[in-house]
C-alpha cells in the first residue's frame, strides 16, 4: 500500500538549471547584461533608500524612557506645617490642600522641617522625611 503512494500530477517540479548553455537559460543566467544585480551578491539592502537618507537618521533621537516608570507627587515635609498639631494627614487631605495632584502616588521628602506632631499617610517616605516627623513624635503610616 504505502509502496504505490506518489504525489498528485503537477505537483512536483524541476529545478531551473541556469547557466547551464544556451538552450535554457544559460549564458548570463536570466540576470541581463552586467549591472550590480548580475554580480555575485549584487542589489541593494531591503532598507536602501537610493540614496536619499534613510528613515532611521532622518528620525529624532531622543533615548529611552521606560514604559514602567513610576512618577510620585513630592511633598516636602517644610510644606506640611499647613496642618495642625495631632492632625492625621492623609492622601485626600494633601489632595484638598493643593500638596498633591491627586493623578500620581504620593511621596513625602525630607526638606524643611516640621514643628509639631503628625500623623501622615503616603505611598513613599524618603528616609529623611521619617526621620523629621518621628523626632517630633509624629507617625509615617505607609500605604
Amino acid at each position: 500500500m504505502l509502496n504505490k503512494l506518489s504525489p498528485p500530477p503537477g505537483s512536483k517540479k524541476n529545478k531551473k538549471r541556469v547557466g547551464r548553455g544556451t538552450g535554457s537559460t544559460g549564458k548570463t543566467s536570466g540576470k541581463g547584461h552586467k549591472g550590480q544585480n548580475s554580480r555575485t551578491g549584487g542589489g541593494v539592502s531591503p532598507w536602501f533608500e537610493g540614496g536619499q537618507t534613510p528613515l532611521k537618521m532622518r528620525s529624532p533621537k531622543r533615548g529611552f524612557t521606560s514604559r514602567n516608570k513610576l512618577v510620585f507627587d513630592l511633598v516636602q515635609v517644610g510644606d506640611l506645617d499647613k496642618f495642625s498639631e495631632g492632625d492625621v494627614v492623609t492622601p485626600q487631605e494633601l489632595i484638598n490642600v493643593g500638596l498633591a495632584s491627586g493623578k500620581n502616588p504620593i511621596k513625602i521628602l525630607g526638606n524643611g522641617e516640621i514643628s509639631f506632631a503628625l500623623t501622615i499617610s503616603a505611598d513613599a517616605f524618603s528616609k529623611g522625611a521619617i526621620q523629621k516627623i518621628e523626632d517630633k513624635g509624629g507617625k509615617a503610616d505607609t500605604i
